[in-house]
């Protein structure tokens, strides 16, 4: 199978099942109660508000799962041929990149007795492969059975935070960038791991700052977050997982050029040629 994102994959395996792929523009009202959005209701600056926070998991699984559902993905489990083994939940944690096997402890640590603990030891064995020894043929249902409990859903939210959200936000404030730049961070720590090397988040970082200074450092934040968003399509452009730069091109760069440094809806964008809609 050809390297595949998550949600070309999911199309491609709709075709093969001979389901049709559906591409509608998606609509979300902006806004919600705390109640309807799980949010706590507490207030924030950046993507720290619960509102902005919850646009920006809508971006993401816009891209990740074709879809504004976020919440709808932690039971998403599937092999998408990207060499990184199986690629489950609402972030894409993957069993041949550490991250899924530091979810599963977590969540092991808070359930001893859940139905994923006793795949520990095969998750350990594949970590950094694409291997299955071990998971098959059980694995994918005992995910999207631990899906059903709250306990884990709410670990996939913490272990989301503590790898990816927060220390992308945190160097984005350091960096003294706003909202948009908050996302594009947590965007691409997302996708490219939090590493140094050259195609990680701190290789793009430093991509950018070769070009542009941050604002940080009396760097104009415009300037900086087109330098950005460049060294961003550059490292995906050296991966066939990534080379549909969509997510850059037609989302994170029409609300910079819009001016939306605060991410304030309405926002209007498309991935792989979806059209979405938050307003």
């Amino acid at each position: 199978m050809p390297i595949l994102h998550r949600a070309a994959a999911r199309r491609t395996l709709l075709a093969a099942l001979g389901a049709t792929a559906i591409v509608t523009t998606q609509r979300v009202a902006f806004g919600e109660t705390a109640e309807s959005t799980g949010a706590s209701g507490a207030t924030g600056s950046g993507l720290d508000d619960p509102a902005k926070k919850d646009i920006a998991m809508r971006l993401v699984c816009s891209a990740e799962n074709s879809s504004l559902d976020w919440r709808a993905q932690y039971a998403f489990i599937q092999d998408i041929g990207d060499g990184r083994g199986y690629t489950a939940g609402i972030i894409g944690f993957c069993s041949g990149t550490s991250d899924m096997l530091a979810l599963v402890e977590l969540y092991t640590e808070r359930d001893p007795d859940n139905v994923l603990a006793a795949y520990l030891p095969a998750l350990r064995a594949v970590d950094g492969t694409d291997s299955h020894d071990g998971l098959d043929p059980g694995f994918a249902a005992s995910w999207r059975e631990a899906a059903k409990t709250s306990v884990f859903r709410k670990a996939q939210d913490d272990e989301r935070d503590r790898a990816y959200f927060a220390p992308a936000v945190a160097r984005a404030k350091q960096d003294g960038v706003g909202t948009l730049g908050q996302f594009a961070y947590y965007d691409a720590m997302v996708m490219h791991g939090p590493g140094t090397d050259g195609l990680a988040f701190g290789g793009i970082c430093e991509r950018a700052r070769a070009n542009a200074a941050v604002p940080a450092a009396g760097g104009n934040e415009t300037t900086y977050l087109n330098a950005f968003l460049d060294a961003r399509v550059w490292a995906m452009e050296q991966e066939a997982a990534h080379e549909d730069t969509s997510r850059v091109d037609t989302a994170q760069r029409v609300f910079l050029d819009q001016g939306n440094l605060d991410l304030d809806p309405p926002l209007d964008w498309k991935v792989y040629g979806d059209s979405y809609y938050i307003g």
